[in-house]
């Protein structure tokens, strides 16, 4: 049971607010006490209506996937269409996907894809200006949008989905370097309003691209993947798991050509004596005759750079009449290196 003041107390504690230390109660009532004891808990604020379920990390793979589509898909509409076009990838943000399609335009070109083995579906979402110009361009115009929006037709559909079948290709090249998968298109709409995908609460991420089609007109591309999509390939998406296949999708016999090749290229080596460190007034004040006192020692160590950076110690000698150098001793630590005028 509950005296009077402890339940004002509880009452009380409800007026604190969310952004105040949590507050708990706890009654100690045996044999008519009643001293009550008072403990403060840490807690996490949640939103139920937008939890995160993408950490940053996961938000910075889909980054990389997805800027490697980019350049796969500029590149082949370069060729495809016969004008410049690039893509850069704009923003990676989670959000419910209600607000997702709200706050998209109408009327915007939008593919219902699906990417095996993958569960659920994906959006691609076209503006109307990429659409537009892509069609004048296929059509032998020199690849202007139209200034008013309008819905598309049944020949310029099936144009776009010529153009998109191919944006596919490159999105599945892009995907290998955290899993295959086969992405194929299920559908085509003209407004996100018309499909449902996930729950208006549930959370997805998006991914928006700027296209630049020939220097004259720009627009933006968007990419929804809620959150069941990659639910079960989570763990995986991260920077680490991505560079890890990319280097293991290698084959060893194209890594031994490609170290082949390497061996015959050319990196200039320096050797340095010593080093020291002037100031402007004395570097301004050198004439022929003056001695500058490096910080090493005749019978010190020479250090040897390969293209620039420090990378073993060395003796100096002769050879045939040349000055030459013997590498005894590989450098470990570059930090470590004292000297050299590197030290600054």
């Amino acid at each position: 049971m509950l005296s009077q003041d402890e339940i004002d107390n509880l009452l009380s504690s409800l007026s604190v607010g969310l952004d105040q230390p949590a507050v708990a109660e706890a009654v100690a009532g045996s044999g008519g006490g009643g001293e009550s004891v008072y403990e403060k808990r840490n807690y996490k604020l949640y939103n139920f209506r937008r939890p995160d379920k993408f950490s940053k990390d996961h938000l910075r793979a889909l980054q990389t996937i997805h800027e490697n589509f980019a350049r796969q898909l500029g590149l082949v509409m370069t060729a495809y269409l016969r004008m410049t076009v690039e893509i850069d990838v704009v923003s990676v943000d989670q959000l419910t996907y209600d607000e997702f399609v709200r706050s998209m335009p109408s009327p915007m070109t939008v593919s219902i894809l699906e990417l095996d083995p993958l569960p659920g579906q994906v959006l691609m979402g076209l503006g109307y200006e990429v659409t537009s110009s892509i069609i004048d361009r296929m059509l032998g115009g020199p690849g202007l949008s139209e200034p008013k929006a309008r819905e598309m037709t049944d020949i310029e559909q099936s144009l776009i989905r010529r153009v998109i079948d191919r944006a596919l290709l490159s999105l599945e090249e892009a995907w290998r370097s955290m899993m295959n998968v086969n992405v194929s298109m299920v559908g085509m709409e003209e407004s996100y309003t018309l499909i449902q995908v996930a729950t208006p609460g549930e959370i997805v991420a998006l991914i928006t691209f700027e296209v630049n089609l020939g220097n004259k007109n720009s627009g933006l591309i968007s990419l929804c993947i809620p959150y069941p999509v990659l639910e079960t390939v989570i763990s995986q998406l991260s920077a680490q798991h991505i560079f890890h296949r990319q280097q293991a999708n290698v084959p060893i016999e194209d890594q031994e050509r490609i170290l082949k090749k390497l061996n015959h290229a050319k990196m200039p080596v320096q050797v340095l004596l010593g080093g020291t460190t002037l100031t402007v007034k004395d570097l301004l004040e050198l004439s022929v005759g003056d001695v500058i006192r490096l910080d090493k020692a005749a019978n010190d160590n020479l250090l040897a750079c390969v293209n620039g950076r420090p990378k073993f110690y060395c003796r100096p000698g002769k050879l045939k009449n040349k000055l030459a150098v013997y590498v005894y001793d590989s450098v470990e630590d570059v930090e470590a290196i004292e000297g050299f005028g590197l030290d600054e």
